[in-house]
């Protein structure tokens, strides 16, 4: 996180921890306004990387999982890129603005992909650029969120995936009640004063509640290269096309989704203890081995704890799910059918 953001921020209340906004100062009722108002949100777990050039559209679609030439310039799309042998190693939101592309990805990886995405550049006329520094991501959700966004001056996206610009950053519509800002350090204090006078201001943990309930998963260091895209259901957020050309790890992508070999879906999981990403899901029919992983998780208004996780579908169709270990807290799942929102 920029210093003169976070600066910013701990001077509006913010409390701060290893560069995470973990509340400003209450976070369960920060927690209880994202399930039943409208809140803003510093969304410093993401990173930024910004392609140019005439061949980063090209370059993108040879890569990642999703179909980047019919993005039209304006709109965003759920994407992934994946390791030789189809496990993701990110998930993107992939904005098309102007002549430009922006990757939005877990902060946590965004070093270790910026590294390797230039590795494959080549002859490629393109630049990949680390924009995090230079650029905020603010989240706005709640029933009230378009109203806020009038009030503060910004525009508002019509449909959701699509992106309206501004002189001094972005405004992405992710779906009927959320909404995603990309300013200029300049231009963020303004916007977060404006926004905050509309909209409660919340930790981080608050919006990935909101992502965990809206069905989105977010592939970070600790799950990197656990999942194949369908496993995380994906292909509902029309990340994955099965009609493009070859990218790393599409023969394993497209195998899996035509022999319907997919044992592993995503659910929506609830346990009483705290749950972490990358934290193993245990069942007593499988004592030996874990049956499935939790991808993101964050604490729940009602209490508890609220994740996305990755489970073998037997196993969670026979319940007795354990976190960590067979003797590990119970966990209740369901499975993620059809996504609420698209992230």
């Amino acid at each position: 996180m920029n210093a003169n953001w976070q600066e910013f921020l701990r001077a509006s209340g913010a409390r701060i921890d290893q560069d995470q906004v973990t509340d400003f100062g209450d976070a369960a009722g920060e927690l209880a306004a994202a399930r039943d108002a409208t809140i803003v949100a510093p969304l410093s777990h993401l990173g930024l990387l910004e392609l140019n050039g005439p061949d980063a559209a090209s370059f993108l679609h040879n890569q990642l999982t999703s179909d980047v030439r019919h993005l039209a310039e304006g709109s965003a799309q759920h994407s992934a890129w994946c390791s030789a042998k189809g496990r993701m190693l990110a998930s993107f939101l992939l904005l098309h603005c102007g002549p430009d592309y922006v990757l939005q990805l877990s902060a946590d990886l965004l070093p270790f992909i910026h590294k390797r995405l230039s590795m494959f550049v080549l002859r490629s006329r393109l630049s990949i650029n680390d924009r995090s520094g230079e650029h905020q991501v603010i989240g706005v959700a709640g029933p009230q969120a378009e109203s806020a966004l009038r009030t503060a001056g910004l525009p508002v996206p019509a449909a959701p995936l699509t992106i309206a610009a501004t002189g001094t950053g972005l405004v992405v519509r992710l779906d009927d009640r959320r909404f995603e800002l990309i300013a200029s350090l300049d231009a963020t204090p303004d916007w977060w004063r404006q926004l905050q006078g509309q909209a409660r201001p919340a930790g981080t943990a608050a919006w990935q509640w909101l992502d965990i309930q809206a069905g989105v998963p977010l592939i970070t260091e600790q799950t990197k290269e656990e999942f194949v895209p369908q496993m995380a259901g994906l292909e509902q957020l029309g990340a994955v096309s099965f009609r493009k050309g070859c990218y790393p790890g599409q023969e394993i992508v497209a195998r899996t989704q035509y022999l319907g070999k997919v044992k592993r879906h995503l659910y929506r999981a609830h346990c009483a203890s705290p749950m972490t990403a990358g934290q193993t899901i245990h069942s007593a029919g499988s004592p030996q081995q874990p049956c499935g992983m939790v991808a993101n998780a964050a604490p729940a208004p009602a209490g508890g704890h609220d994740a996305l996780a990755i489970i073998q579908e037997s196993f969670a169709a026979a319940g007795g799910l354990r976190l960590g270990n067979p003797g590990g807290a119970a966990i209740d799942v369901e499975p993620v059918v059809a996504p609420a929102a698209t992230l």
